[in-house]
């Protein structure tokens, strides 16, 4: 063989050792890379197991907590410890880590060690400590008597309660930065995650709140004395309805009594009423709202209505309050589902199915045109409602869910004349106040001018939009469509009448209707319209806010549409507010409103 051919038969040995090579060492990281997925994949399913059962240990811990078993509740919360760890180090594994930081294809990865992290910290750093104040929540810790609250153990739990609650919101503000992913799966257990950390940090939060709030207002350290207002929405009022019954009630070392209950007839007008200033005036004068019970809570906040009935009440008895409280039918019919029944003295029944078409509707044609006696009735409820409110009777979970609801519906609003105290409450949502808020605003109220009883078969939507941020103003539109549902015009003329005033003769069954929209900051109205036609109104300001108002007729079986639009500044940041009136319906509320910055 030639020179030249040795040379060719060599190259292509070398060549053939090279392919040889290269295939090997392909195959070698192939087969790696499959491993590696299959030990991924391994990681993964133990990991999505781990998860799901720390998240179901997670539940049932925060269940074991409100009915106080603290036994279940620190197994529970050590089983989510438990398997939250073994998940979280799962993810912490060098090979996880290194696929995480593939672009793209790392994102569900990457997404499932961050949601291992905070189910791990949540564990260890709520459940665990929670489940050792379960005794806070236990009915047999909480009563000392038949209405009693134990303030004690509540004042007791504070400290370590606030810091739970710090932890459990920084916990769950990390939930919500968590990425999406573009496996589904992956984003639907964040989504989950991100509901259960916020449920979670809003119950300890309110547990927290509860523990600096009952004990001084439930008279921990000196008697307190306070107004209490049945409202009824069936006739609107900006707070939620008219105020019917009301009562004043004493609290002392937990033990709440009811002092006086006496239907609205029997608030006397006060010979000096107090002042809220021009801007009050400017707006509501004309209703005489200081000294006419039936229009005192005719502003959205209410801690005007309650200094009017304080008021009011301290010049009738000589008696000074130390804050007010107001709820309704249906928050009563949320309650009444937890703790079974009232029982009148006549044996009737009052139940969380029947209280609101009782109180709402049915008793107004059971009593005909006394009213008295229909008042009597009322208030006897009214009573009972009051004694369900300020005890603990029933399942414990069940009454902090419904009164969470209540709350959430703003359908539970209490003042103090404290100013710590009425701090803390407005940061918990309880004092039903027009927010002091920089972001876009919107709340829409309507008030009942036909002195009837019709807004129980008012619907509601509620629509605010707004252009884009591009300019120092932008466009925004509140559409409030009205929809009176009444179909029977047989019903008595006090439900759905005029009561006779001669400036308010319109047909049967018409609502009339006053609606009003507390604006953002700096806003300016541009136009308003009823049925797309331009309308009269008025305007002023609320706490800084623009204030304006427009009356609507609504037949029955008809449909009223009213828009406003405006000029708003884009400095106006944040997700936009849309409080809602509570009234007998939920309204339909929808928010189109890009945020700014």
């Amino acid at each position: 063989m030639t020179e030249q051919g040795v040379a060719r038969v060599d190259g292509e040995r070398t060549g053939r050792s090279r392919r040889r090579t290269v295939f090997v060492v392909v195959a070698v990281i192939l087969g790696l890379i499959v491993i590696a997925a299959v030990y991924l994949g391994y990681l993964a399913i133990k990991a999505k197991g781990e998860l799901e059962s720390a998240r179901t240990h997670a539940n049932a811990a925060r269940s074991a907590v409100v009915d106080g078993d603290v036994g279940r509740a620190r197994s529970e919360a050590a089983s989510a410890d438990s398997d939250s760890s073994a998940a979280k180090s799962r993810t912490d594994n060098p090979v996880w880590s290194a696929a995480s930081a593939i672009p793209w294809l790392g994102s569900p990865l990457d997404s499932v060690s961050e949601i291992s992290d905070v189910v791990d910290d949540l564990a260890s750093q709520v459940l665990t400590p929670t489940a050792e104040l379960a005794t806070t929540l236990d009915p047999n810790t909480l009563r000392t008597g038949a209405t009693g609250i134990n303030t004690a153990a509540l004042a007791g739990a504070e400290s370590k309660l606030a810091t739970i609650a710090t932890s459990a919101e920084a916990i769950d503000a990390r939930a919500q930065r968590i990425d999406g992913s573009w496996l589904g799966q992956v984003s639907d257990a964040r989504d989950q995650l991100r509901s259960q950390t916020t449920k979670l940090s809003r119950f300890i939060r309110g547990t927290d709140t509860a523990a600096k709030l009952l004990p001084p207002m439930l008279g921990g350290t000196e008697q307190r004395r306070y107004f209490f207002a049945f409202q009824t929405p069936a006739e609107s009022r900006a707070t939620g309805g008219l105020l019917g019954a009301y009562g004043v009630i004493s609290a002392r070392r937990g033990k709440v009594t009811v002092d006086n209950l006496g239907p609205n007839t029997t608030l006397r007008a006060p010979s000096r009423p107090i002042d809220l200033g021009a801007d009050f005036d400017t707006n509501y004068a004309i209703s005489r709202p200081y000294v006419d019970s039936r229009n005192s809570n005719i502003s959205a906040h209410f801690p005007y209505a309650a200094q009017i009935w304080m008021s009011m009440w301290q010049q009738q008895s000589g008696q000074r309050l130390d804050g007010a409280l107001a709820t309704d039918p249906i928050a009563l019919s949320y309650l009444l589902k937890a703790t079974g029944p009232i029982t009148l003295t006549g044996g009737e029944q009052i139940t969380g199915d029947n209280v609101v078409p009782i109180t709402l509707s049915t008793s107004y044609q059971r009593f005909g045109g006394d009213n008295a006696a229909r008042k009597a009735y009322l208030q006897q409820i009214a009573s009972k409602s009051i004694d369900k409110l300020t005890s603990t009777r029933g399942n414990t979970g069940a009454v902090l869910e419904a009164l969470g609801r209540a709350v959430h519906e703003r359908r539970l609003m209490i003042y103090s004349t404290r100013p710590a105290e009425q701090q803390l409450l407005v940061e918990s949502g309880l004092s039903h106040t027009v927010s002091d808020t920089s972001a876009p605003y919107a709340e829409v109220t309507v008030g009942n001018l036909g002195g009837n009883k019709i807004d129980y078969y008012l619907k509601r939507s509620i629509s605010y939009s707004a252009a884009a941020c591009t300019g120092d103003t932008r466009t925004t539109t509140v559409t409030v469509t009205l929809q009176n549902t009444l179909t029977d015009l047989s019903l008595p003329s006090y439900v759905i009448g005029t009561l006779g005033n001669p400036q308010n003769q319109v047909a049967p069954g018409t609502s009339q209707i006053n609606v009003t929209l507390n604006a953002t900051r700096g806003a300016v109205l541009q136009s308003l319209t009823v049925d797309g036609a331009a309308t009269l109104y008025g305007t002023g300001t609320e706490l800084g806010r623009p204030h304006v108002m427009t009356q609507v007729r609504v037949p029955a079986g008809k449909t009223a549409t009213v828009v406003f639009t405006l000029s708003e500044p884009t400095s106006a940041t944040g997700a936009a507010v849309v409080p809602t009136q509570p009234l007998v319906d939920q309204p339909d509320v929808r928010v189109d409103v890009p945020q700014c910055r």
